[in-house]
């Protein structure tokens, strides 16, 4: 039996992660904050209670070494080099990152895309080799390019699989986008406007698949970075068709042919070109081959947002995604907008 450390492990990937890791003949040590439990682990995983802000609790959470350490959360330079600073310990990294390192030809990124002009144009699909953003702290995106560098020019000390993952979706998200459509539904909104034809394609990515990928990755050390996307890139009104299906509604859509007017139009998935992700890299080193398609998904995570939501408003049961994207529900504006059609 090999064992694994996992930090992060009661967040949205971790929990799925350390049953796959687990179920797979792994002694795991679940590390999180709050040294809770998910109900779905096998008993004799190990729960500890440590924050990776501290790197003595880290230290001792992961004791006399491990096989693997994967790692959910790490971002930015002092992360990758507190983890290696376990060499030596630790057998090898897996951890995850994010398509938000993606630089397209004219050096556009998602931190330009409030810019005029500023959303980038990728090739269909994006593979590894694609250039990324210049490392630094200004923003989430260049902080995980900056994780990226550090563990990337330790591989001889630590090797780590960097994994790039897409809009992850699944229970227990922070800011889910599906929320977006479920709200709605509830809500009875039973029109939607939708920017840009309602083509716009966001690459989902099933946290279901991301921990098969780290099952995979976990005893196969190397120094590597590989997408982590579901099997299809559905546009934004096929995930919104798929959300009524679930939800059990029918609902028109309106289709604007440019951007979003006053907001009205604009979803969490909305862009005007598409990021959609190969995974051939995986398939290849890894023989990875997806778990779950994302219609699949959809029942579960929508019934974990509707009981989310039971009597609450939604900023207070999501406040990151209150911040991250403003006013979501602003049906005022909409309604305006149908009345000057």
């Amino acid at each position: 039996m090999t064992h694994a450390v996992v930090l992060g492990a009661t967040g949205q990937i971790g929990r799925v992660a350390v049953a796959a890791l687990a179920r797979d003949g792994w002694a795991v040590t679940a590390v999180s904050r709050g040294g809770d439990r998910d109900a779905r682990w096998p008993g004799d995983v190990r729960v500890v209670r440590a924050d990776r802000e501290d790197d003595g609790a880290l230290s001792e959470a992961v004791g006399e070494g491990c096989d693997v350490l994967v790692d959910m959360v790490a971002y930015g330079e002092r992360h990758a080099r507190q983890l290696v600073s376990l060499a030596g310990r630790v057998g090898s990294a897996v951890v995850i990152s994010s398509v938000s390192v993606y630089e397209d030809d004219k050096g556009r990124t998602f931190d330009t895309q409030g810019e005029p002009g500023g959303f980038p144009e990728y090739p269909v699909p994006i593979t590894e080799a694609q250039r990324t953003i210049r490392p630094g702290d200004a923003s989430y995106s260049t902080g995980k390019a900056a994780l990226e560098r550090e563990l990337l020019a330790a591989g001889d000390r630590l090797p780590a699989t960097l994994v790039r993952a897409g809009a992850i979706h699944g229970p227990y998200c922070r800011t889910p986008r599906e929320l977006y459509f479920v709200k709605r539904n509830l809500d009875g909104r039973r029109r939607r406007v939708l920017a840009y034809g309602g083509a716009s394609r966001f690459h989902p990515a099933s946290v279901r698949n991301i921990a098969e990928l780290i099952r995979l990755a976990a005893p196969r050390p190397g120094t590597r970075v590989l997408n982590a996307v579901d099997p299809d890139a559905p546009t934004v009104a096929e995930i919104a068709s798929a959300i009524d299906a679930v939800m059990g509604v029918e609902t028109e859509d309106v289709l604007m042919d440019g951007p979003p007017v006053d907001g009205v139009g604009e979803t969490p998935w909305t862009t005007p070109a598409p990021v959609v992700c190969d995974m051939s890299a995986a398939e290849d080193q890894l023989g990875y081959r997806p778990v779950a398609r994302y219609a699949d998904t959809l029942p579960e995570t929508v019934a974990f947002l509707e009981e989310r939501l039971a009597g609450r408003d939604w900023r207070e049961a999501y406040p990151k995604m209150a911040t991250a994207y403003g006013d979501l529900f602003d049906y005022a504006a909409e309604d305006a907008w149908f009345e000057r059609r």
